[in-house]
C-alpha cells in the first residue's frame, strides 16, 4: 500500500510526498487497511492534521468494456495474432508502407482498462485497409472485420475518444487539483445523455452502465468538486449555475445550486470561528508576555504612584483603528469574492490558482486559508499509481529478496530526493498505457517476503 501526502507549503506551492510504501499482508479487509493507514499517520505525527483521504476504488474497478463484445473481439484477436510473430509484423508493415500509411504500431490492449482498449481500436481503425490485404497472403489470418463491424468500431472510437481526451487532460497533470475537474466532468454527462438515444444497441448498453457509475461517483464527490470550482477565480458560481443545469436538468438545478451555496457558507463560517479563536489566543499570549515584561521591569525598581499617562494623537488613532478592526465587517471575504467579476484569462491558458490566492491572501485572509485546504485535496490517485509503476520496476524477479524496509526506503527516498532537486518522473503520456500498474494489479513475487 502506498500513502501519498499532499499539502501547501509556506510559498503556496502544492507539494506531494510519498509517506509510506508498505507490505500489507492479506486479507485486505477495510479494518486491516485502516490500521496500516493509521499507523502511518501516527509514525509521522499527523494523525490530527489530516483533512481528507482519497482512496483507490480497488475491487470496485469492474470493467464495462465486455459489453462491446464482438465489436472489439475481432480486432483484438487479429492484433494478437499479428503480434505473436515478428515475420507477421514485418509483412503487415510492408503493406502499410505500400499504402503510404503512418508507421504507427498496432496496440494490444489491457482488457481491464477501457482507455487502452480505445487506443487499440483507434490504431486498428487507422489500418483497416491493411487487414484484408494481409489476409490475402496469410491463410491463417481469419480476423478481417466487415464494413459494418468497422462502422461500429468507428462509432465506439468517436464515443470513447472524448473520454480519452478528458481523462488524459486530468491525469496528465502531475498534481491535479480539485478545481480542474468540474469544467470537464459535465461534458461527460452531456455526452452520456446524448448517447443514451444512440441508434446502436451496444452503445446504449455501454452508456447505461457508464451513467450508473457516473451518478455513483458524482453523488459521492459533488460537494468537493463544486467547492473546488467555486474557489477557482475563473469560475466562481458561474460554472456551478451552468453545469448543474446539465447534470440535474433545468427544473432540479436551482435546488442543488442552493444546497452547494449553503454548504459553502457553512464551511466558511467554521473557518471564521477558527480564525476568531486563533486571533484571541494570539492576543492572550501577547498580553501575558507584556505583563511578564512589566513585572520583570517593576521588580527591579520600587513602584511609585504616578499620574495617568497622556496619550499621543498617534496612540489614540491606533486605539480607534483597533476598535474598527475588531468590529465584524459588513461583508465577509466570501461575499466580496463572489460579488466580484470572474478572473478573465484565455480559455486555453493554465492559471496557477495557488499563485492567485497567494497574491490575494492579505485581501481574503480567511477565505484564502479555506481555498488552500479545499484545492489541495487530491481527487485522483494519479500520484499513487505513478509510485506503484515505480514499485513494479524496483521489485522484479532479480530483486525479489529485498526486505520490506529496503523497498520502502528506495521508493520514499527516490520521491523525496526528486522533489528536493525539482526532478520530475516521466509523464504519463510517455508510458505505454498497457504497461501501467494500478493498486489491484500489483503482484509481488512469492519470494518477496523471504
Amino acid at each position: 500500500m502506498v500513502v501519498t501526502g499532499h499539502f501547501i507549503d509556506s510559498d503556496w506551492v502544492l507539494q506531494k510526498r510519498v509517506l509510506n510504501f508498505c507490505n500489507v499482508p492479506p486479507p485486505h479487509t477495510g479494518v486491516i487497511i485502516a490500521d496500516a493507514l493509521s499507523k502511518c499517520f501516527i509514525d509521522w505525527g499527523i494523525e490530527n492534521k489530516v483533512s481528507s483521504i482519497t482512496v483507490d476504488n480497488a475491487s470496485y474497478n469492474d470493467c464495462k468494456i465486455g459489453q462491446l463484445g464482438s465489436v472489439i473481439d475481432v480486432v483484438r484477436e487479429g492484433i494478437k495474432y499479428l503480434n505473436n510473430s515478428e515475420s507477421r509484423i514485418l509483412e503487415f508493415a510492408k503493406i502499410k508502407k505500400q499504402l503510404q500509411l503512418p508507421s504507427r504500431k498496432l496496440i494490444l490492449d489491457c482488457p481491464t482498462r477501457w482507455n487502452s482498449t480505445y487506443l487499440m481500436l483507434d490504431s486498428g481503425l487507422e489500418f483497416k485497409d491493411v487487414f484484408p490485404r494481409y489476409a490475402d497472403i496469410d491463410p491463417g489470418f481469419h480476423y478481417v472485420p466487415t464494413d459494418f463491424e468497422w462502422m461500429k468500431v468507428e462509432e465506439v472510437c468517436k464515443f470513447l475518444g472524448i473520454f480519452h481526451e478528458i481523462t488524459d487532460m486530468i491525469s496528465g497533470s502531475e498534481y491535479p487539483t480539485a478545481n480542474i475537474f468540474l469544467v470537464e466532468l459535465y461534458r461527460i454527462k452531456e455526452l452520456l445523455n446524448e448517447k443514451a438515444l444512440d441508434p446502436f444497441e451496444h452503445i446504449r448498453a455501454m452508456v447505461g452502465s457508464m451513467s450508473v457509475k457516473f451518478d455513483k461517483y458524482w453523488g459521492e464527490s459533488n460537494v468537493l468538486l463544486s467547492l473546488g470550482a467555486i474557489l477557482d477565480p475563473r469560475y466562481k458560481m458561474f460554472l456551478i449555475n451552468h453545469v448543474f443545469s446539465v447534470i440535474y436538468g433545468e427544473d432540479a438545478a436551482p435546488r442543488f445550486i442552493a444546497e452547494i451555496r449553503d454548504i459553502l457558507y457553512e464551511l466558511y463560517n467554521e473557518y471564521v470561528d477558527c480564525h476568531v479563536v486563533s486571533h484571541s489566543e494570539q492576543q492572550q499570549r501577547q498580553v501575558v508576555k507584556r505583563r511578564q515584561n512589566e513585572s520583570s521591569t517593576s521588580s527591579s525598581k520600587k513602584q511609585k504612584m504616578t499620574a495617568p499617562a497622556i496619550l499621543t494623537g498617534k496612540e489614540k488613532f491606533h486605539m480607534h483603528v483597533s476598535e474598527i478592526d475588531r468590529a465584524p465587517p459588513e461583508k465577509s471575504d466570501l461575499d466580496v469574492y463572489l460579488e466580484e467579476s470572474r478572473y478573465a484569462c484565455d480559455a486555453k491558458a493554465n492559471l496557477d490558482v495557488f499563485g492567485w490566492w497567494k497574491g490575494e491572501r492579505l485581501r481574503f485572509p480567511i477565505l484564502s486559508r479555506m481555498a488552500a485546504d479545499i484545492l489541495s485535496v487530491p481527487v485522483t490517485t494519479v500520484a499513487s499509481e505513478s509510485t506503484f509503476s515505480a514499485g513494479g520496476r524496483v521489485i522484479d524477479d532479480r530483486r525479489a529478496s529485498m526486505s520490506v524496509e529496503t523497498v520502502q526506503m528506495l521508493l520514499c527516498g527516490n520521491d523525496w530526493i526528486r522533489s528536493l532537486h525539482g526532478l520530475k518522473n516521466k509523464s504519463r503520456e510517455s508510458l505505454d498505457v498497457a504497461e501501467s500498474i494500478t493498486f489491484e494489479e500489483v503482484e509481488l513475487p512469492e519470494s518477496f517476503n523471504d
